[in-house]
């Protein structure tokens, strides 16, 4: 008897180690912050989107090419998406895989992000800024879900490759990579504390 397993659904995560990236998180942390108060589109748009949290998703998305300490961000971001890239046995020999978007998120009390996935891009990620014990991680939904039509509950012990959902933990200093199609959401933060990430795509085309 045998079981395979097939059409693996895989997840990249990595810490960005060493002297030289604490400094650049204690850099990011700094931009992300002043962002936050300088961005006053980004301030209404979240009020009516994003409710207690901030995002420069629907304002500033391109931080990369804004400003040179998230473009120093981005240069060691593309190491681990060519690995993650190779894992996957993506063919990019043609045209080089490149970050689209970047944008910043605070999550303060009770915000919440809800399930979605990343339309138009190839690989998506987020890099921890700063992640107060207790905030919530990220969570997976199996993408088959939607057809399990007749299926039986897992068993509360159940292997993490056979749930129906995975949350990853929230780490600062870590960068966390999937497949854009995956769909996703961060549950509400019910810390005091302000969970900071930042969100970004890469696309081949």
């Amino acid at each position: 008897m045998a079981v395979s397993k097939l059409f693996p659904t895989l997840v990249y995560s990595a810490r960005l180690t060493g002297a030289a990236g604490q400094r650049l998180n204690e850099r990011l942390l700094r931009e992300c912050r002043q962002l936050s108060l300088d961005d006053a589109a980004g301030r209404r748009w979240s009020a009516q989107k994003y409710p207690g949290g901030y995002t420069s998703y629907g304002s500033v998305h391109r931080m990369h090419e804004m400003s040179p300490t998230f473009a120093a961000l981005e240069r060691a971001i593309d190491r681990h998406v060519a690995r993650f890239a190779g894992s996957l046995d993506l063919d990019v020999a043609a045209r080089k895989l490149a970050m689209t978007d970047c944008w910043v998120n605070i999550m303060r009390r009770g915000a919440a992000h809800g399930l979605h996935l990343h339309p138009l891009s190839t690989i998506s990620g987020t890099y921890y800024v700063r992640t107060p014990r207790g905030c919530p991680g990220l969570k997976f939904e199996d993408p088959r879900l939607e057809r399990m039509m007749a299926a039986p509950p897992r068993l509360a012990d159940a292997a993490r490759e056979n749930r129906p959902w995975v949350v990853l933990p929230a780490e600062a200093g870590c960068v966390l990579l999937f497949e854009s199609w995956l769909r996703h959401e961060v549950p509400a933060n019910l810390t005091s504390g302000e969970r900071i990430s930042i969100s970004f795509n890469y696309g081949w085309f």
